[in-house]
């Protein structure tokens, strides 16, 4: 299958690692055979229709911080999204969220269906603002839209509700999914104030410079909205959201919480067509309640119950696989293996 990445950051990369070093496992167990055949980030192109050299690609964008050194005399692209000029059948979107207009994804995303591609990202931005209609045009173009990799990174949450619990109908789910606040209310259990607690995030990655979209509970109200929409058949976007964010959480509130077992978690919830992200007591026992950087959803059906998956939330590696997840199901699907 000949693949176009769009976006070569951290995923980008880790995505073309994994296909290296799983190479012949992916031929002989799920008869796939990537060829990335163009790579675009914020600086330049590579395009080779045989297929790029991911080695040397990965060492060009190390040594000269853009795919653009791969061939500079090579393809010049014409105006216009390249989602449409590369001749291949799967697009990778993989550029960051903007969760203010879903700006670049949306137009990526819309221009690769068009064009009769099918169509994997990691990027929520568009499908927290416009997950309806871009689901519409896939099927008017008989093309796959795939996006595990946006909620619970490498942990498939999506999958998990969609598939294992295919048959029954699912009424409700709640959980954590934002690894960033969770590690945050963690640390103040421990002690840390908020400010402090959010600097150690910082310190080890976890946060981002700008953590507000974690921190006033974007994030995770753009995924409670994803998977409202395709868990739920909803038909809701990040602003049909109530959205509350943990930086009014104080160390006294979660020693109140702690003196009745509980702990304080941002907890998305989506019930009776109603969607929120807050800060929630939740018991201890509940097996929802992870610390650290962990995600963890509780879904309510009308036989099953109540299932919980718990896993990583986020990580490079980790999101680059639910990437190659969406690639098999997509060739199997064409296939119809």
């Amino acid at each position: 299958m000949r693949l176009t990445i769009i976006g070569f950051g951290i995923v980008g990369q880790s995505f073309a690692k994994l296909i290296l070093d799983r190479a012949s496992e992916l031929y002989s167990v799920y008869g796939v055979n990537p060829r990335i055949v163009a790579c675009v980030d914020t600086k330049g192109v590579a395009i080779s229709p045989g297929g790029l050299d991911l080695r040397r690609l990965l060492d060009i964008k190390k040594t000269k911080g853009t795919v653009g050194g791969y061939d500079p005399e090579g393809y010049k692209i014409r105006e216009g999204s390249i989602a449409e000029q590369i001749d291949c059948e799967v697009m990778l979107e993989l550029t960051p969220t903007n969760l203010q207009n879903g700006e670049p994804g949306i137009s990526n995303i819309v221009a690769a269906m068009r064009s009769g591609k099918h169509v994997i990202t990691v990027n929520k931005g568009p499908l927290a603002l416009a997950f309806p209609s871009l689901m519409e045009l896939a099927d008017y173009n008989n093309v796959m839209l795939r996006f595990s990799g946006t909620v619970g990174g490498g942990t498939p949450i999506l999958e998990f509700a969609k598939k294992c619990l295919k048959g029954d109908k699912i009424t409700s789910f709640k959980g954590i999914l934002n690894g960033t606040t969770n590690y945050i209310l963690t640390k103040m259990e421990e002690g840390l104030a908020f400010e402090t607690a959010l600097k150690d995030a910082q310190n080890r990655g976890i946060a981002e410079a700008l953590p507000h979209l974690d921190t006033d509970g974007y994030d995770a109200a753009a995924k409670v909205s994803i998977v409202a929409n395709w868990v739920m058949g909803m038909k809701k976007t990040i602003c049909d959201v109530d959205r509350i964010g943990i930086a009014g959480v104080t160390l006294k509130d979660i020693e109140e919480a702690r003196k009745r077992h509980n702990a304080i978690k941002l907890i998305g919830v989506a019930e009776q067509k109603k969607l929120s992200v807050k800060p929630t007591e939740v018991s201890k026992m509940d097996p929802i309640c992870v610390n650290g950087t962990l995600n963890a959803v509780t879904f309510s059906s009308e036989h099953s119950g109540q299932q919980t998956i718990i896993g990583r939330g986020a990580g490079g590696v980790e999101t680059a696989s639910s990437v190659l997840r969406d690639l098999i199901e997509i060739k199997n699907t064409i296939y119809e293996i």
